[in-house]
């Protein structure tokens, strides 16, 4: 069996107290898997998540952590047939994750890595504009000429949203808490950007109606959650659709359903790797897509990178 290092989560705490770098035993490849030696891992929010037990999937104590990353495929089990040794891959992991020199993953959680980005890019990229691509084509069903308002925006999947919704045609306003951060949606193809956090709290509906002609956004992209939430619901147009995405805020609304009938408005849940585990074809659909996204937004990705042991 093979050894390596990884960050592991041995029980769930408020503080990340419960994870640790050590060195584990790696389980006997099956037939239907390949292993990766990781190259590079990406960060993500329900990572943290998943170790305080609030992300919707719970694995089971103790787990690798690591939900994305990028690296090179050395064995294969005797039924795969997608992958060959040497070949440079992403992939998705739950459990045994992508935060250890060496990954364990079914044939069906990777793909062969864009070659236009390098492993870091590529490691960081799935995830954001998965989310956004299954949000806006899949569920929202965006159409050229109409009103996208992204919240979170200067996070990874807010910007992705950003690029999707500009390169789908649509007119987006993005929203947030830091205008400088702000001011960068505008060359991601924001046209537009609106300061969530006013002295009296969240507020946001008028400058959102004045920028849609007292409409309100056709589609609202929410992964926040919590306040920003409840306002969205008081400038969402008329068959508008509200993409719930997360929680980042912390806390999950709640709606009174009066508000969607008298409105007309949808809300719309959006989970992009169920969608993909749930309708397998239009999940390899998805991937392929996004794929096709990564010459024209590799220029916008910002990457902080890091050697894990140097956080352990």
């Amino acid at each position: 069996m093979r050894k390596s290092k990884a960050l592991v989560c041995e029980s769930i705490e408020e503080d990340l107290s419960g994870v640790i770098l050590k060195e584990i035993q790696l389980p006997e490849l099956s037939q239907e898997e390949i292993l990766i030696k990781v190259k590079a891992a990406s960060v993500n929010f329900p990572d943290l998540l998943m170790t305080q037990g609030k992300y919707q999937h719970r694995p089971d104590l103790p787990f690798v952590l690591g939900m994305e990353g990028a690296g090179v495929v050395v064995e294969k089990g005797s039924r795969v047939t997608r992958f060959n040794t040497g070949d440079e891959v992403t992939f998705g992991s739950w459990g045994n994750g992508a935060f250890s020199d060496y990954a364990l993953v079914s044939e069906n959680g990777a793909q062969l890595k864009s070659k236009s980005l390098n492993f870091e890019e590529a490691a960081s990229f799935q995830t954001a504009y998965l989310t956004a691509y299954v949000s806006l084509v899949r569920r929202g069903e965006l159409q050229p000429g109409e009103s996208l308002l992204v919240h979170g925006a200067t996070g990874g999947v807010g910007m992705a949203a950003v690029q999707l919704g500009k390169k789908m045609g649509a007119k987006v306003i993005a929203t947030g808490t830091s205008e400088e951060k702000l001011k960068k949606t505008l060359d991601w193809g924001a046209s537009h950007y609106v300061l969530t956090n006013k002295k009296d709290g969240v507020s946001f509906r008028e400058e959102v109606k004045e920028l849609t002609d007292g409409k309100g956004a056709d589609v609202i992209y929410d992964p926040v959650g919590g306040d920003v939430f409840d306002e969205s619901m008081r400038c969402i147009n008329w068959g508008g659709r509200i993409l719930i995405v997360g929680f980042t805020s912390g806390r999950i609304p709640t709606a009174p359903v009066n508000m969607p009938l008298i409105k007309g408005f949808s809300i719309i849940g959006v989970r992009a790797g169920e969608y993909g585990r749930r309708d397998p074809v239009r999940g390899k659909e998805n991937i392929e897509a996004i794929k096709k996204l990564a010459d024209s937004v590799k220029e916008a990705l910002r990457l902080n990178t890091e050697e894990l042991a140097e956080r352990g």
